[in-house]
């Protein structure tokens, strides 16, 4: 009987060995777990090496020269505007950034790649873009482009919300003060830059567009010298119609 139960009892080393790894695997997985967990809830953060921040402050700095030099050629070159509104989108922009191109892009709204604002054409208007060129592209939109963009992409602020502008009632609501009661309106006091331009652009919240292939090739370079950036004129509406 004896030997009977130690032939029960004997358990193979290969089950051991098994059993042995798959405990082993159970906790690093637990581990793996918890660690994740707590990089969602701290967030996760990145340690760069020192060369890392030295380069990225070079980069910065020569940022700040270069807006500093395209402002200087923009006020003394003489330019003609064609027309009284652009669009301008951002482009580019990250850790080779100044923090005054960033609050310049911020003043335009203008805080995310891919989104794009109406502003009046100026010569004031002009120095800024210039300013920030390698991180916007603009141009002066039709009225297609602009009727496509309100229709299409058009979202609102109304209070702390945002929503899509499909309800005329809601411009009414927001714009009937100033005697525009919809959508169309809208859209011709835009196209016009007329007196409440300001009052409609503030409403309009920028517009997030798409990233269609091959529209832009992340280049810095101007435009005209086979970039992305910079003054596109007219051309911009064919920029528009591809991310739109």
């Amino acid at each position: 009987m004896a030997a009977e139960a130690a032939a029960l009892n004997f358990i193979p080393e290969v089950v051991l060995k098994k059993r042995k790894t798959n405990e082993q695997w159970a906790i690093r997985r637990k581990l793996q777990q918890q660690e994740r967990a707590k990089r969602l809830k701290t967030g996760t953060f990145i340690i760069k090496k020192p060369e890392q921040f030295i380069r990225e402050n070079r980069d910065k700095e020569l940022d700040l020269v270069q807006m500093k030099s395209r402002g200087k050629l923009i006020r003394a070159a003489s330019f003609t505007l064609e027309s009284n509104l652009l669009f301008v989108i951002r482009i580019q922009g990250k850790n080779d950034m100044h923090p005054k191109t960033r609050k310049i892009l911020y003043s335009l709204r203008l805080r995310k790649i891919r989104t794009g604002v109406f502003v009046k054409a100026s010569a004031g208007m002009m120095e800024m873009l210039q300013k920030v060129e390698p991180y916007v592209t603009y141009g002066y939109p039709d009225v297609k482009s602009v009727k496509d963009l309100i229709y299409k992409k058009g979202v609102v602020r109304v209070g702390k919300e945002r929503i899509p502008l499909i309800d005329n009632n809601i411009v009414e609501q927001e714009l009937g003060k100033h005697n525009i009661i919809c959508i169309e309106d809208i859209v011709n006091e835009v196209v016009s830059v007329g007196s409440h331009f300001k009052a409609v652009n503030s409403f309009l919240c920028p517009f997030v567009l798409n990233n269609p292939e091959k529209a832009l090739q992340g280049k810095k370079k101007r435009f005209e010298d086979g970039g992305d950036s910079g003054n596109r004129k007219v051309q911009i509406n064919e920029l528009i119609s591809k991310m739109n």
